[in-house]
């Protein structure tokens, strides 16, 4: 059973990094799975540690971008047409459409608002590095959690 709870926990992790798998949820999903097939306090826990190195890792891919493009002076709305254009770009564009969408989106919201193409590319730069930094670290918080099960699945 470990090693289909930690081979699940892989597929979580490229989840991550390819948008078309919910890639936290994966590992957690893997986690409780076998938190609950083995019960006991200690298993609990290490879920519980397990959450909350997910929960840091999910509001960190949504806060940076934010925190990127807000530096740079961007409105909300900006955000807004970004995460609509997300979600057009994932039906649209397989696999990749998801970022491609979202950053589009942007891109076009602060050309029109900023009446300059430059400046709504300096901004759309700004959230494809708050993305990779947002993206980075949450991989890193998928691969503690993952590490957090397996150190737990060696030793208990």
């Amino acid at each position: 059973m470990h090693f289909v709870v930690g081979l699940v926990m892989a597929v979580g992790l490229v989840g991550v990094i390819v948008p078309v798998l919910p890639g936290l949820v994966i590992v957690l999903g893997a986690g409780l799975w076998w938190t609950i097939a083995d019960g006991g306090g200690v298993r609990w826990a290490v879920f519980a540690v397990m959450v909350v190195l997910a929960v840091i890792g999910a509001v960190a891919q949504y806060v940076l971008p934010a925190k990127a493009t807000k530096g740079k002076g961007a409105p909300w709305t900006t955000l807004l047409v970004g995460a609509v254009g997300a979600v057009i770009g994932f039906f649209v564009i397989p696999v990749v459409g998801l970022p491609v969408g979202g950053l589009l989106g942007i891109y076009a919201a602060e050309a029109i608002r900023l009446r300059n193409w430059r400046d709504a590319l300096s901004t759309t730069w700004a959230a494809v590095i708050g993305i990779g930094i947002g993206i980075l670290v949450e991989l890193l918080a998928g691969i503690l959690a993952a590490l957090t099960w397996l150190i737990s699945a060696i030793v208990l």
